[in-house]
């Protein structure tokens, strides 16, 4: 950020007196051009990359550590910026005695939990090598692969996609990929993920990269640097981020998750600091363990609504499952039927993006009555939901 801009945001701290969020800068689900604490690993991922400076396809590989660990900031961050090198019709590669015109492959960032799907990926990889409209829907799958194949042909250097968020409840694992890449000879990958690969996936042991959770240190930078960035003036001191970083141990999903969560309570209280209250506030907003909002905002947007509709509901609202489908269903702006909202509900809680809590007895059969709970950050999901 300039001064100016750091400027500007002092004066708007004396003009009003309301906190302002810049919720880019704040979202756990938003990655910025330079991740925090992160040098050593995109260093790492350069080395293994570097083949393509020279016109050749590296190695496969695999990128994994646990949620919150900044995996997908920095492999979207570095395929994004590759991707602007590999558009140009002939990279400017310069050495110690001349300059060279190579032709590098292409990079492509793919999200998983969106392309779950052979035909999706095909999509997708096609949308990152072309820039002509690629069709959605109305062809099969093999004219995608043909169309793709076809696409792979004209690049002189080949494609290294990206795969991220492999192997989550909601997308395909590392074999899928295999299967569905292996008759693409002009395609390298790299896949990330939160689990170890198998040691059986054909992938060298140099071209496996572990990624650890944030020190605690590392962890406070990231928060104030992005406190900067997203509040006015001195919104977040060093003691209320220490705070923050020492609960979510590592975590800079559930950090940013809660810190954005302590904002919603300030603004809602019409102060332009973070008290230790809000703090408080903005980490019990953050369940542990906690679901990505990566994953809540890749779902269908009719399930985004029933997430949205349900945390708003009271706690009797939500004392069975049954009670807070006919609840969210009744709500004008949801536009489902209350046995829609009841299976999304069932569905939700299947894949861990709510747990139905059991409480009471029931004499007859069935199941007894499940209180709903969100397994994911609320505020934060709140604010940003309704941001957009």
């Amino acid at each position: 950020m300039d001064i100016d801009a750091r400027i500007r945001r002092r004066q708007r701290v004396q003009t009003d007196r309301r906190l302002i969020i810049d919720y880019d800068r704040l979202s756990p689900v938003a990655h910025v051009e330079d991740p925090v604490g992160r040098g050593p690993v995109v260093e790492r991922l350069l080395d293994h990359l570097d083949p393509a400076f020279s016109g050749e396809l590296p190695p496969n590989g695999c990128v994994y550590g646990p949620k919150g660990s900044g995996k997908s900031a920095v492999v979207s961050v570095l395929f994004d910026r590759l991707a602007s090198v590999s558009l140009q019709p002939g990279a400017v590669i310069h050495t110690a005695t001349r300059v060279q015109v190579t032709d590098v492959p292409t990079f492509v960032y793919v999200d998983a939990r969106k392309s779950n799907t052979t035909f999706a990926l095909y999509r997708d990889l096609l949308n990152g090598l072309s820039d002509e409209s690629i069709p959605e829907q109305g062809v099969g799958t093999d004219w995608m692969f043909e169309r793709l194949e076809r696409t792979l042909s004209q690049q002189a250097a080949g494609a290294v996609v990206a795969v991220d968020h492999l192997g989550e409840v909601e997308s395909n694992g590392i074999e899928w990929l295999l299967d569905a890449l292996k008759p693409l000879d002009a395609v390298s990958w790299l896949t990330v993920g939160r689990t170890a690969p198998d040691p059986s996936i054909p992938v060298d042991a140099d071209a496996r990269f572990a990624v650890d959770r944030y020190q605690e240190q590392v962890l406070i930078d990231l928060l104030m640097t992005r406190a900067n960035e997203g509040f006015p003036g001195e919104s977040l001191n060093h003691a209320g981020a220490r705070r923050i970083a020492e609960w979510a141990d590592g975590d800079a999903h559930d950090a940013l998750a809660a810190l954005l969560g302590a904002a919603d309570v300030a603004m809602s209280d019409g102060n332009n600091h973070l008290s230790e209250t809000d703090i408080a506030a903005g980490i019990d907003s953050v369940p542990r363990p906690a679901v990505s909002l990566g994953r809540i905002f890749s779902l269908p947007a009719n399930k985004q609504t029933v997430l949205r509709t349900l945390i708003d509901l009271d706690d009797d609202d939500r004392e069975s499952v049954t009670t807070a489908a006919s609840a969210i269903a009744a709500v004008e702006t949801v536009s489902l039927s209350t046995s829609t909202v009841k299976r999304f509900l069932y569905q939700l809680a299947e894949i861990g993006i709510i747990e139905r809590v059991p409480h009471g007895t029931t004499s007859g059969k069935g199941r007894p009555p499940s209180r709903v709970e969100p397994r994911f950050p609320i505020r934060a999901f709140r604010k940003l939901y309704d941001a957009r």
